[in-house]
């Protein structure tokens, strides 16, 4: 089964909460805080495998979570670090926000990397609290949560030729002759509903990537038929070889066809109209083609379209040697500024505190915010009390009062709530 799209929830590890340790010895009665810091969550990486041709295994396996470090321990001993949950995609992978559709990576050679979803940072043991005013600190950070997102999937084959032409032009019939690869081929439009890939091994032909797409009918380009399924997969391509029924076994004009395709080529995207294409008369084993190529030659010119006979192999050389000597002239295809990959998540986390009203209650929300409130623990007092002192020395008591907070308010901080309470300052 052929999958070129995939929904997928991906989060990374959790950090190891770090922990609230003493030296205990028997010569050391007054023993400092030793508390060790949990280890690094694992991140979920996506990496290209030249071997993979499909996101089926999405399919099964929609949620991926990567590892939590290990906790802290005593005598300042720090927690493991969690590996990094490594998933293989096919070259051609483009990654996606499910949410606002932005592009954040588009992946293309072999072993080429995007980091999805960062593992939490480990939580500082009480150890690292230590000053000079506080010499036995009796709090510790939990560990930071992973970072989680919904992400959208989408395959491009990567093929250095692509072949082109109305359903039933006989590309399937031409792809199995000219490499190993088996596409289903029958007598009925839309026999290839999936892209089929294959490597060109034809004596005396340098090898390249070709690959057979499903075929285009009017509207294509608005989604018609097979539509944007068919056209995505061409855009990588840089030569394409445009089969044409010249028989006309379904009763269509050869002409015809060969405008129409290049019409929707052109609405979808001007690029591909404008790629070198080799243009073939294809069946010329029928006896009803001699009328159909005469009208090609006459329409493009005699020596614009090459006969051949995908059934019989008769031309097929002169056709892949034509695509060669094309290809070796054509640029390689540079990413376009949508296609680069974008920053992975959490480098871009200094983004500004919102505060909104919500339900009666003030919402706020900001990355160093949010991570602050995840890695304090609320059931020490100790801990608490440091929160409370760095939302306040942050600014952001002062921002809920200047947002019309007053004494006795809800604020909620993702799954944190609690009341406002500002001191009143005296006059």
């Amino acid at each position: 089964m052929f999958v070129d799209r995939a929904k997928i929830f991906v989060r990374g590890g959790d950090g190891g909460n770090g922990i609230v340790a003493f030296r205990r010895e028997k010569y050391v009665p007054l023993g400092g805080p030793a508390g060790g810091d949990g280890g690094r969550g694992g991140s979920v990486i996506f990496e290209v495998d030249p071997n993979l041709r499909t996101l089926l295994d999405f399919r099964y396996r929609p949620h991926i979570r990567a590892d939590r470090g290990e906790h802290g321990q005593g005598d300042n001993k720090h927690g493991r670090s969690a590996k990094d949950k490594i998933v293989k995609v096919p070259p051609g992978t483009q990654i996606r926000d499910a949410g606002t559709n932005e592009l954040l990576a588009d992946l293309t050679r072999p072993g080429e990397r995007f980091v999805a979803a960062k593992g939490g940072r480990g939580g500082r043991g009480n150890a690292r609290f230590a000053s000079a005013t506080e010499k036995a600190p009796r709090f510790a950070e939990k560990g930071e949560p992973g970072e989680e997102r919904w992400l959208l999937l989408e395959l491009k084959v990567i093929a250095d030729v692509g072949l082109v032409g109305f359903p039933n032009a006989g590309k399937s019939t031409f792809l199995s002759r000219v490499t190993s690869a088996r596409p289903k081929v029958a007598d009925y439009p839309f026999t290839t509903l999936s892209p089929n890939l294959g490597v060109v091994d034809y004596a005396g032909v340098e090898p390249f990537v070709i690959a057979d797409i499903p075929g285009l009918v009017a509207g294509a380009h608005a989604g018609v038929g097979l539509g944007h399924d068919f056209l995505r997969h061409i855009e990588r391509t840089r030569v394409l070889i445009h089969l044409i029924d010249a028989a006309a076994v379904d009763g269509r004009n050869p002409v015809e066809d060969y405008h129409q395709i290049n019409a929707e080529l052109s609405l979808y995207n001007e690029r591909l109209a404008s790629l070198p294409q080799v243009v073939v008369a294809n069946k010329i084993d029928l006896p009803q083609a001699g009328e159909g190529l005469g009208l090609l030659r006459k329409e493009l010119g005699e020596d614009k379209v090459f006969a051949i006979s995908a059934v019989t192999g008769e031309g097929v050389k002169e056709v892949l040697l034509e695509a060669a000597r094309l290809l070796s002239e054509a640029p390689q295809v540079q990413p376009t500024a949508e296609e680069a990959v974008r920053l992975t998540p959490g480098e871009a986390e200094a983004e500004p505190v919102t505060i909104t009203r919500e339900e009666g209650a003030f919402v706020l929300r900001g990355a160093r915010l949010e991570k602050l409130a995840a890695m304090t623990d609320f059931d020490n007092e100790e801990a608490s009390k440091r929160f409370q002192r760095l939302f306040r020395l942050r600014g952001y008591e002062d921002a809920l009062k200047a947002a019309g907070a007053k004494n006795g308010d809800t604020v909620k901080i993702r799954d944190l709530e609690f009341t406002f309470w500002q001191e009143e300052e005296d006059d």
